[in-house]
């Protein structure tokens, strides 16, 4: 495992400020720092894990809830008709810190978007 010093791990910690807007025994949900749509959400496990494929399949279904609720509380207060779940693994699927983070980005009917990713992989709807 890595050292545990990422922007995420130093977050969860609470040496980096963050608007913290879910968390729970495992997982935390913050806004991007730089958001591609407003409210622009992630959620991270508190535990450093470099990719998706590194979680303990004992705690998918924990952070399917976190991502979940995290999504409602977003098209509640969006009052987004949809939204995206994006997970980037490895840098050359466009990740850049190396913690496994859900980027969730609610959506609305007509906003000009097909399809959102990050980090070097061309938005197709803009």
């Amino acid at each position: 495992m890595e050292k545990q010093d990422c922007i995420f791990c130093r977050i969860i910690r609470g040496e980096i400020k963050s608007d913290i807007i879910y968390t729970d025994d495992n997982f935390i949900g913050i806004l991007d720092i730089n958001p591609e749509v407003e409210n622009h959400a992630l959620v991270i496990p508190k535990k450093h894990f470099k990719t998706i494929l590194d979680i303990p399949s004992s705690l998918g279904n924990e952070y399917f809830d976190a991502i979940k609720n995290v999504s409602l509380d977003l098209i509640k207060k969006t009052k987004a008709d949809g939204f995206n779940v994006v997970f980037n693994n490895h840098e050359s699927a466009g990740q850049v810190v190396n913690h496994v983070h859900a980027h969730i980005f609610p959506r609305r009917k007509n906003d000009g978007r097909k399809l959102i990713v990050r980090n070097g992989l061309k938005d197709r709807g803009k």
